[in-house]
């Protein structure tokens, strides 16, 4: 966008003493002439003077005009070169373009503009040499690289890895593919809004069930185990039902370290991914078949054996004996239509069912007291736990039932301490007992019975699940008893046994084409700030340049959305392959005049998604990010005017390359988006395209990051107050 240059504030400090020395002159010389007359001589010159005052000021008018227009292309010729040299200077000096910078100006000015360019040229040589001798040394490192693409594209899983604050730090293209099965708008967004450099895990996930995954791996390594990992089963917004492999990234720290405790420190964890959806369905169906043909045919079954037992006697009477041939051709009947009809509808049976994962009851155990203590308070020890016992449980539902148990205990019966036993259950075979202690006063049957059948609070969350709930996902039992002697009492959990395991079989990750192509391993020295945006410095801000077409210049004309197209910078990386890029139908014609400027035809935007489907969709790809757009004022006033219709609201931060633009180079002739990307370097490709314009401007603020930072501004709150100063932040829309 091109606008009003300002002129420079030198020039008019200039002008303006210019005016008031001309104006002392002026009145210094009237003075002194007047000191040399007689009183008589001095009234008849001022007399002279007062009828001809006007054409004096004209004249004075026309000579500080002179002076104006002489000033201003004296600027022209040796000053304003000079500033506009000084500021290309800076993007070469600052970035990595490389061009040569226009000759202009006065003579010295264009002898100094070669001198430059014979600099540049000269450190880019030395550049050039630098990274020949980088290239070599990093040949080690690329062999490491390769090896990891290599084997990432040997998995047949979907493979993400993450920091300890959750966030996506690399994912092969299976993990892609899996997160678009998960997504809610698969159409509109492709499961971009889930998955990408920098985004949060915790989007998918429970921020618990991955918190209580990696204690149970720290128990593992505290133990000594080789390779500990951990597995949980989850289910996402989407209804799908996930098994998630988890495995520690070790710190360098951690692996140099000698004592067991300092070994568990780490830096990240890789989740592997498996859809186990449809192979529970097939198998609850196949379930719900075998208990509808046991139990339903348990009585024709019985009654065809009575039938054939008594045509076994030679006298039965012919009356009798075809009553009995029609029992059993009846039951026959039966059978049959009854097998006919769990055939036909067993494709749409599907059991209430959860998957159990193995763990050591004793890693189950001692989660548990650590979770009790945090979420009750309460002190939890343990007593006669079995460490050899293997259990089959879905363990971050087995916490909370032993976590909300000890609560209730504290508020209702005021019991100060709790113990945790596991052994395995006499007379059952395959079963385990796990046992919550306490000493206290008498319990009713009543009281058990209710607090089996309320949803769980834990802590400040109520949960759907009941203690009864997580009984039967473990076709086990629950119980409450008194040991009158010990002068105790406890509740029972009936759990099923595992067979003992540490890893999970290596023969699972079968081959693939998946490959690597997505990892920031820089994202492992980031962490969560407790700060507020506005203190976060623009180097480690997460950003999303997005960019829209319209019918036209007038949102709120009715002027309408007609696509939208979107980045990722992450790391002050520009992630190409992390686009959002998505047509909508807009509802209304698409002016003629407009579509040689963005090349949307109508036809191009028929059945495409509306503004009601596409907008919450870009507002799940750029969540928790800052808002980046060349002239945001006039994007944003089209997704605010569409606040109240789609329910979506961007209170995102945003920043302006335009008002950043004119910020660092307050002197540039222009500050369009194509003036910007000559400045920069900046290669336009599908230029007044969304995703062709949000990709430029993508290029171009990650250059001026650098140059905000030479200028003191070092933080979003910083650029944002500073952008705002600017000319161009006047525009409105």
């Amino acid at each position: 966008m091109s606008g009003q240059q300002k002129t420079d504030r030198r020039l008019w400090w200039l002008l303006v003493v210019a005016a008031v020395v001309s104006v002392a002159w002026l009145l210094a010389t009237f003075g002194l002439l007047g000191s040399t007359l007689e009183p008589d001589d001095r009234a008849t010159v001022w007399g002279l003077l007062g009828d001809r005052l006007m054409l004096i000021s004209l004249t004075w008018g026309a000579g500080m005009a002179a002076i104006a227009w002489g000033l201003k292309r004296w600027f022209d010729h040796w000053v304003t070169p000079s500033v506009q040299l000084a500021e290309e200077a800076q993007v070469l000096l600052r970035t990595d373009v490389v061009r040569e910078l226009t000759p202009k100006g006065n003579v010295e000015t264009k002898v100094l503009v070669g001198l430059f360019n014979q600099l540049v040229g000269q450190r880019e040589d030395l550049r050039r040499e630098m990274d020949a001798k980088v290239h070599e040394a990093a040949q080690g490192i690329e062999q490491e690289k390769s090896r990891l693409a290599a084997l990432m594209s040997e998995l047949t899983q979907s493979v993400v890895v993450c920091n300890l604050d959750g966030r996506i730090i690399l994912y092969n293209n299976r993990a892609r593919m899996q997160f678009r099965a998960l997504s809610q708008a698969p159409g509109v967004a492709g499961g971009a809004e889930l998955i990408g450099l920098g985004r949060s895990i915790y989007s998918v996930f429970d921020r618990k069930l991955v918190a209580h995954a990696l204690e149970n791996i720290q128990q593992r390594m505290l133990r000594g185990a080789g390779q500990p990992s951990a597995q949980f089963v989850t289910t996402t917004a989407a209804g799908q039902l996930l098994r998630v492999q988890m495995a520690p990234v070790r710190s360098a720290q951690a692996q140099a370290a000698e004592s067991p405790a300092d070994r568990i420190e780490l830096s990240g964890f890789v989740l592997m991914l498996d859809n186990i959806t449809r192979d529970y369905e097939a198998e609850s169906a196949k379930d719900q078949v075998l208990h509808s043909l046991t139990e339903g045919s348990r009585s024709a079954l019985a009654n065809m054996q009575a039938a054939i037992d008594m045509l076994d006697y030679p006298d039965l009477e012919p009356a009798m004996r075809e009553r009995f041939l029609g029992v059993i051709r009846e039951e026959t009947r039966t059978l049959s239509q009854r097998i006919g009809a769990l055939e036909a509808g067993s494709a749409d049976s599907l059991k209430t069912r959860w998957p159990l994962e193995d763990m050591l009851g004793a890693d189950l155990v001692n989660a548990a007291l650590r979770r009790i203590e945090v979420v009750t308070g309460l002190p939890a020890s343990t007593v006669d736990v079995d460490s050899a016992l293997w259990l089959k449980v879905e363990s971050f539902s087995m916490l909370q039932a032993l976590v909300y148990l000890t609560g209730r205990l504290a508020d209702e019966f005021e019991v100060r301490f709790v113990q945790l036993r596991l052994a395995p259950a006499a007379g059952s075979p395959g079963k385990a007992q796990l046992d919550l202690i306490w000493s206290g006063q008498a319990m009713s049957t009543e009281t058990v019975m209710s607090w089996e059948m309320d949803p769980m609070k834990v802590g400040h969350e109520t949960t759907r699940l009941t203690v009864r709930d997580v009984v039967e996902r473990h076709g086990g039992a629950f119980w409450f008893e008194r040991e009158r002697v010990r002068h105790q009492a406890f509740f029972r959990f009936l759990l099923p046994l595992a067979n003992p395991q540490e890893q999970v079989d290596a023969a699972a990750f079968l081959k693939s084409e998946s490959r690597p192509e997505y990892y920031d391993f820089d994202l492992f020295k980031t962490t969560e700030q407790t700060r507020t945006l506005d203190d976060r410095k623009l180097a480690d801000l997460v950003y999303t340049v997005f960019d829209t077409e319209t019918t036209g210049l007038n949102p709120s004309q009715g002027d309408e959305i007609i696509q939208i197209g979107a980045a990722r910078i992450v790391n002050n990386k520009l992630l190409r392959q992390e686009c959002f890029e998505q047509l909508v139908d807009p509802k209304r014609p698409i002016p003629a005049a407009s579509i040689p400027i963005h090349g949307i035809q109508p036809e191009m935007v028929v059945g495409q998604p509306t503004i009601d489907q596409v907008l919450p969709a870009f507002h799940a790809f750029a969540q928790d990010t800052v808002l980046v757009a060349h002239n945001a004022a006039f994007d944003m006033r089209f997704l605010q005017l569409k606040e109240a219709q789609t329910g979506v609201v961007f209170d995102h931060p945003v920043l302006d390359t335009l008002l950043l633009s004119a910020l660092i180079h307050p002197n540039q002739d222009s500050h369009r988006l194509e003036a910007l990307a000559e400045r920069f370097n900046v290669t336009v490709i599908g230029r007044h395209t969304a995703l062709g314009d949000a990709m430029v401007t993508a290029e171009v603020f990650v250059k001026l990051i650098p140059m905000l930072a030479e200028k003191g501004i070092h933080t979003l709150g910083e650029a944002r107050e500073a952008a705002q100063k600017t000319y161009y932040a006047r525009i409105k829309y």
